[in-house]
């Protein structure tokens, strides 16, 4: 169980990514399944040369900027539709990403008989992974980038994020770039993806092409459960709620083997049946009453976090 959870800790990045995309920015970016792998290759290379883990997890986090700066021009210059643009640079990156490793997979234990050094290096030697120990530690980084996330929102260009995603023509009526916004929001977003697979390859002690395929599904499930369970009403509460979501997300799959209810092949549709189960919550007046999620009145940031990213806004602004 211990596994789940600090896995479900290091996905946690992932899926605050993937939380400023959907519900922040309102924008359907498949580029994770990509850019995970972008950072997740990017550092297990750089490892594996013996260049400094620390370095190669900050490289894991550039690329995957990089990768969210390919979409975002892709679709503000180039005028192309978001969910396409994502997906091109998703398919695009698969090419990439095995140049950038130069084989399908890099494995980080050992090479010429000399052990890697990795950021969990520390933790294993003083013998603390997969106990409480190594919880707190990944704990700590998971809630302090939650911290930053939410400044991030609550700074003068947070708010000019949540504009753009609330109404993007208003915004840009009221003197807001939103196509920088959305650039730099997705560069963001993506660079936490890519930290977040460059974290997960020195975990596992290995790098594979494939270790991102369907992640965009995890990240989705982890905000809405997430959003289901700590409500949307206070931006706080709906960027932590996604950490929350990630753990559940996580220790659910763990008691559906290990209770065997389903197989490790299994995953996926575990994940979209989540998925389903959280968007009829989050979605049900009557429901979300019954668990007191969210206000009968609402809030600003309420309607902005209503399930994927389309709130009542436009309903509210229409009463007389």
């Amino acid at each position: 169980m211990i596994a789940s959870v600090e896995q479900g800790l290091i996905f946690a990045l992932l899926a605050l990514g993937v939380f400023l995309t959907y519900r922040i920015l309102n924008f359907a970016d498949l580029t994770v399944d990509s850019s995970f792998t972008t950072g997740g290759g990017t550092a297990a290379i750089m490892v594996y040369n013996g260049l400094d883990p620390w370095l190669a997890t900050a490289a894991g986090l550039a690329v995957g900027a990089l990768a969210g700066l390919i979409t975002g021009l892709l679709h503000t210059r180039l005028k192309i539709d978001p969910l396409l643009a994502s997906i091109l640079t998703m398919i695009g990156l698969y090419s990439i990403n095995l140049r950038i490793m130069g084989q399908p997979n890099v494995g980080l234990n050992m090479r010429q008989g000399k052990r890697l050094v990795t950021v969990f290096s520390g933790l294993k030697e003083a013998e603390m992974m997969g106990k409480w120990e190594s919880v707190a530690v990944l704990a700590v980084v998971a809630l302090a980038f939650t911290g930053l996330i939410v400044w991030f929102l609550s700074t003068n260009f947070g708010l000019g994020v949540q504009a753009t995603g609330d109404n993007p023509g208003m915004a840009l009526a009221s003197g807001i770039s939103t196509d920088w916004y959305k650039i730099v929001t997705l560069m963001v977003s993506n660079g936490l993806v890519g930290l977040s697979g460059a974290i997960y390859a020195q975990y596992q002690g290995f790098a594979d092409i494939s270790m991102g395929i369907g992640l965009i599904l995890v990240g989705l499930a982890s905000v809405i459960v997430g959003n289901a369970i700590l409500g949307t009403r206070y931006m706080v509460l709906a960027a932590l709620g996604v950490v929350i979501g990630s753990l559940v997300y996580r220790l659910v799959l763990f008691y559906a083997i290990s209770w065997r209810i389903a197989e490790t092949g299994d995953m996926k549709l575990i994940s979209a049946v989540l998925v389903v189960l959280a968007l009829v919550l989050s979605q049900n007046q009557t429901l979300r009453n019954a668990f007191g999620r969210l206000s009968s009145g609402g809030s600003r940031v309420a309607a902005k976090l209503s399930p994927l990213g389309r709130g009542p806004l436009a309903a509210k602004k229409a009463e007389p």
